[in-house]
């Protein structure tokens, strides 16, 4: 099931957070300095640009050439990952 509803994770913007192990995790796969990755994430995320689409349990926040994944039920930021042409969503297969 896809759904598109963006107000959901944007509403619940202070929920999100992550693990110890996933701000390593995002720091190296986003090649990220020595910043607060939570804040980060958050940022791209209530970034009027950012595209933002629900599979199944998570969220896909994509920005800047970046897909930022968030557990739907829990808002836990679970990876980052930095987006090539091979990996982006087939956003034509969609039915809203």
């Amino acid at each position: 099931m896809i759904c598109n509803n963006i107000d959901e994770v944007r509403a619940n913007i202070d929920k999100i957070h992550t693990t110890p192990m996933g701000i390593d995790r995002i720091r190296r796969n986003l090649t990220l300095a020595d910043i607060d990755v939570v804040e980060y994430c958050k940022n791209k995320i209530l970034d009027p640009h950012c595209h933002i689409y629900k599979n199944g349990k998570n969220w896909y926040c994509e920005i800047d050439g970046a897909r930022i994944t968030v557990n739907s039920f829990s808002y836990t930021i679970i990876t980052a990952h930095k987006i090539t042409s091979t990996k982006q969503f087939d956003f034509s297969k969609v039915q809203f």
